[in-house]
């Protein structure tokens, strides 16, 4: 009997289990912690007081109540992703479209220049780029939930694995995230905190960019032509049967119609359009840096083509046309983001609207289609549970008074050091830092107003102090359990969270090492903005 105990295997603990430990870890600090907290002055800054602790004990189960409100709207969000996606699902619509558009870039290959590259070689960069550059512009975060969705099927289509969809739009936006030129969450926050003008030096930071965004290339590329001759060096092979079968194994034999409810969902998504297009199109402006450009052109244009794509893929079948649907819905996304400031609530509505625009189209009744919602929203619900557990690691050490401390400690250990040692300094505290706070505008707030001023005393470019935070700020981010997008994410991937670590800690320890390197130009050299 013993001997059976001592002999079983060894099976590593899954998502859940992990992240609780972690907020018994957490809890268990809040004992040997001193508190204290950090007090905006009537000047303006931030002067750390200590202050008693409040040491943590039953507390470890109320943070999954205090987590699941903290994030709300990213749970509501996830869930309302979920029904909606498992709608169109369920229409086949998604098998169709995605077989057609793969069928169409194939036939690229009788071109020699194309066949010799590759045509998911240049899918999966084009498409990876595109993600890092909305991550660099406009910040893309939480909205690659949505998307993460969609690129999964691609990929698992195109002979690669789950982790490769994430890497395409997950990873991409956030390695953009991290080598921001002109993210308002970042270099915006951050810059305006220490006093700069609002995304100065931006030459360098795309540089920076561009040189992160060629290694997510490199990895990606490199990983998925393992995966294509060889699925099962996949660490996803066998939970990615659950993709497998979701993915048609031959779209042709889907039986094609058009219906009179999908033109129906086409006046009613028309009149959407026109109504929203008729009330914000002269306000339509896009945000780029401190500039705006004026844009009333672009929801006109918008409503026109989907008009124009709309009809001519009712023609084809009603596959075509929910596919229409969920591609204007990004677009859609993006305008609203880029435009208007759109966020989780503006979003979520747009996605719950494509759920009812979809289920009509493909004929179902109102109870059928309110059960597709529920069964995909069940079907989601673990991706939407985790961001709230994980969330409880924050709550614990927010309620327990010591996450100020552990932030003062580490700050007053850069007194003394020369401006290259506490650049480097810096640019270790946030990273670590962003273990606890993922929050960009939160830890700016905190730790701008101090190491701003103290890069002056020390004669260290503010511009510098900028990057150590936008560097430390993203890189961790692809990896900490306090990131609840990326637990969203891997939940909706159904990817094991230590699966992604073990993925992952090699290329974010490349990613900190090649962020330490792009940091000496901005001591050693004048650079423009710097």
């Amino acid at each position: 009997m013993s001997s059976k105990i001592f002999n079983k295997k060894f099976t590593f603990p899954n998502t859940y289990i992990i992240v609780f430990t972690v907020i018994i870890i957490c809890a268990a600090a809040t004992w040997f912690i001193p508190g204290g907290e950090y007090a905006q002055s009537g000047d303006g800054s931030l002067t750390y007081t200590q202050i008693e602790s409040a040491p943590q004990t039953w507390q470890i189960f109320s943070a999954l109540y205090k987590g699941f409100e903290k994030q709300a709207g990213i749970i509501v969000f996830i869930l309302i992703v979920g029904g909606a996606l498992w709608i169109i699902n369920s229409t086949k619509a998604l098998d169709a479209g995605i077989a057609a558009f793969l069928a169409k870039a194939r036939k690229l290959e009788r071109f020699s220049v194309f066949r010799a590259i590759g045509v998911n070689n240049i899918i999966l960069v084009s498409m990876t780029v595109m993600f890092s550059l909305f991550g660099g512009i406009f910040g893309m975060s939480e909205e690659c939930i949505a998307f993460v969705a969609i690129s999964i099927p691609l990929a698992v289509s195109m002979g690669y694995d789950s982790i490769t969809g994430v890497g395409i739009v997950y990873l991409a936006a956030h390695v953009g995230f991290a080598g921001a030129f002109l993210n308002p969450f970042t270099v915006g926050v951050a810059q305006e905190m220490a006093g700069l003008q609002l995304f100065s030096g931006m030459g360098y930071r795309i540089i920076c960019w561009a040189i992160l965004t060629l290694f997510l290339v490199i990895f990606l590329l490199a990983y998925a032509t393992r995966v294509r001759k060889n699925p099962q060096k996949s660490p996803m092979y066998s939970i990615d049967s659950y993709w497998r079968e979701k993915v048609s194994a031959n779209a042709e034999e889907i039986q094609r119609y058009t219906n009179r409810s999908s033109w129906i969902s086409f006046a009613l998504a028309m009149a959407a359009i026109l109504l929203f297009t008729a009330a914000y199109w002269k306000d339509c402006a896009i945000q780029a840096g401190n500039s705006s450009y004026s844009a009333p052109w672009l929801m006109p244009a918008a409503a026109v083509m989907f008009a124009v794509l709309s009809v001519a893929s009712l023609r084809k079948s009603v596959h075509f046309y929910i596919v229409t649907l969920l591609g204007f819905a990004i677009i859609y996304l993006i305008i609203g983001a880029i435009c208007f400031g759109w966020y989780i609530p503006e979003i979520s509505a747009l996605f719950l609207a494509l759920a009812i625009l979809s289920g009509i189209a493909s004929g179902n009744g109102a109870n059928n289609l309110a059960d597709e919602f529920i069964a995909g929203a069940k079907d989601i619900f673990s991706a939407a549970f985790i961001v709230g557990l994980a969330s409880g690691i924050i709550i614990i050490l927010q309620d327990g008074k010591i996450i100020d401390t552990i932030l003062h400690s580490m700050e007053s250990s850069l007194d003394g050091a020369r401006p290259l040692a506490s650049l480097s300094m810096m640019y270790g505290l946030q990273t670590f830092i962003n273990l606890f706070i993922p929050s960009a505008t939160a830890k700016a707030a905190i730790t701008m107003p101090i190491m701003a001023p103290f890069s002056d005393l020390i004669g260290l470019s503010r511009q510098a102090t900028v990057l150590a935070f936008q560097f430390g700020d993203g890189f961790t981010n692809m990896i900490t359990p306090t990131s609840g997008v990326l637990m969203a994410v891997l939940g909706m991937a159904r990817i094991p969270y230590m699966k992604w670590v073990r993925w992952t800690w090699k290329f974010i320890l490349l990613l900190i090492v090649i962020g330490f390197l792009l940091l000496l130009p901005a001591v050693m050299f004048k650079l423009s903005g710097f």
